[in-house]
């Protein structure tokens, strides 16, 4: 492999080489070390914990039927990412359009157990998530998938280029109007004008 790959360790080097001459077991560990990042950006663009299994399957039989194409261009992860955002987005935009239910914040199996919030507290909380889940609901497929890797999975701009496929000032662009319009829908419930 060229030393110029962006993989992110040897190990990984060494796994992706067997996995791709067709090593079954290499795969797998390839499938076991990424698929909770997988499933994370796949829940956060759903939003349905059952959507986000399907797009992670998805996801990975692409990567499995693309994988002698990897050139190792950006690392193991970003690449898996950007199968993922393009299957959800995929998803998304083949849902019909109806109103859609408030889920939680997070997915059951990615909570962890905290000591108990008072009834005020969490009823606030409730409303909170509902609030941003509908903000997040008025965002495009893009904007979403934007605004969700960059302030939610923390990637950088040229990640997020990478996993998205557009240019770093389309990029910009996107999580800048996916920011604005969460900032209008969300201003009035802290006292801010948008």
């Amino acid at each position: 492999m060229p030393s110029n790959l962006l993989i992110v360790n040897e190990a990984d080097a060494a796994i992706l080489t067997r996995a791709k001459s067709g090593n079954r077991e290499a795969f797998r560990t390839i499938v076991e070390r990424h698929s909770a990042g997988v499933f994370r950006v796949a829940y956060r663009l759903t939003r349905s914990e059952q959507d986000a299994e399907d797009v992670v399957q998805e996801t990975f039989l692409k990567a499995y039927a693309e994988l002698r194409s990897f050139e190792g261009r950006a690392a193991l992860g970003t690449w898996l990412h950007r199968i993922a955002a393009n299957c959800a987005i995929d998803l998304i935009r083949r849902r019909p359009a109806v109103a859609e239910e408030p889920v939680d914040a997070e997915p059951a199996i990615l909570r962890v157990a905290s000591a108990s919030p008072g009834p005020d507290r969490q009823a606030a909380g409730r409303e909170m998530r509902e609030h941003v889940e509908a903000a997040l609901a008025d965002l495009t497929p893009l904007e979403r998938a934007a605004f969700t890797l960059r302030h939610l999975e923390e990637q950088s701009i040229e990640e997020i280029c990478r996993v998205l496929g557009q240019s770093p000032s389309a990029t910009r662009h996107s999580i800048f109007r996916a920011v604005a319009k969460m900032r209008r829908t969300l201003a009035p419930l802290v006292g801010v004008q948008p």
